[in-house]
């Protein structure tokens, strides 16, 4: 672990080290061209880092960032690569540069591609502003929507209830335990199993206490709604006004109790009491 952590570290100086010395070589060409094109002794001291720096900027974003981002970093860090070496090559055609002898805004002999260079070498400080400050701001937003999304996920799972958990894992297949075959129990060994199980039963009816059930069998009398007792004489009023349009034939005992809703005995001696009215005095009035 030590060696790969050592050789780890000698890469990245290595790779330090080739980075600055190429940086030197490119700085020389880059203050010659921003001498050109009329920045002063310390913009032009400075220019290099506005080119190559953002270079290693736009690196360092496409390591981090990811999708769309990382593209825009891809195409920023092609576009200042393109840019320094085309700045470059023309520092190493024309020997006037070396010497600062040529004239101010003077690239290249062809008027066109003098005008494309000096546009060139002035907009790469703009755009270093800008895509710099674009680099770092999505750097920036994309570390801190893990971190946020990460806060999130920790805090759900302290939430989840341990009940839950024993749910989700009784639910996962393939878990289910093989039986295993017990050896048959001598008669000693019974007394103790036999307890258990009696009690097994109680701790299964206790859990399942708490649904609801449906009522089974007669309902009490404490759950029936009450209701009024009538009295005889208000029996064989209701009697009477149900019974006026029958004859003696069809005053039965079944025929009264279902229609004054009462019991056989009280319909029986209802029955009798209004045919004995009928044969004596024959229709009865029947009182309001």
């Amino acid at each position: 672990m030590n060696l790969k952590r050592k050789g780890r570290a000698a890469l990245v100086l290595a790779l330090v080290g080739v980075v600055g010395m190429a940086f030197r070589v490119s700085w020389n060409a880059l203050r010659d061209v921003a001498e050109t094109i009329g920045a002063d002794a310390t913009a032009a001291t400075l220019y290099p880092f506005v080119v190559d720096g953002l270079m290693a900027l736009a690196l360092i974003a496409t390591l981090v960032l990811t999708d769309r981002d990382r593209r825009f970093a891809l195409r920023v860090l092609a576009t200042y690569t393109v840019a320094s070496l085309l700045l470059n090559y023309v520092h190493g055609l024309v020997p006037e540069l070396h010497g600062g002898s040529v004239d101010w805004g003077r690239l290249a002999d062809w008027d066109p591609a003098n005008w494309a260079l000096v546009l060139l070498a002035t907009s790469l400080p703009v755009g270093s502003i800008y895509f710099g400050s674009d680099l770092v701001a999505k750097v920036l937003h994309h570390q801190s929507t893990p971190h946020a999304n990460t806060e999130k996920s920790t805090e759900t799972n302290r939430n989840r209830s341990t009940a839950d958990l024993r749910e989700s894992t009784l639910a996962t297949p393939g878990t289910a335990p093989a039986p295993v075959e017990l050896p048959a129990p001598t008669l000693p060994a019974m007394v103790e199993p036999a307890r258990s199980i009696e009690s097994a039963p109680v701790a299964v009816a206790a859990a399942e206490s708490t649904r609801p059930r449906g009522a089974t069998g007669r309902v009490p009398e404490v759950a029936r709604t009450p209701r009024p007792v009538r009295t005889a004489d208000e029996l064989l009023i209701e009697a009477r006004k149900a019974t006026v349009g029958w004859s003696i034939e069809d005053l039965t005992a079944e025929g009264i109790r279902r229609a004054v809703r009462t019991s056989p005995a009280k319909a029986r001696v209802l029955r009798e009491t209004l045919r004995a009215e009928r044969t004596d005095g024959g229709d009865v009035e029947v009182v309001a």
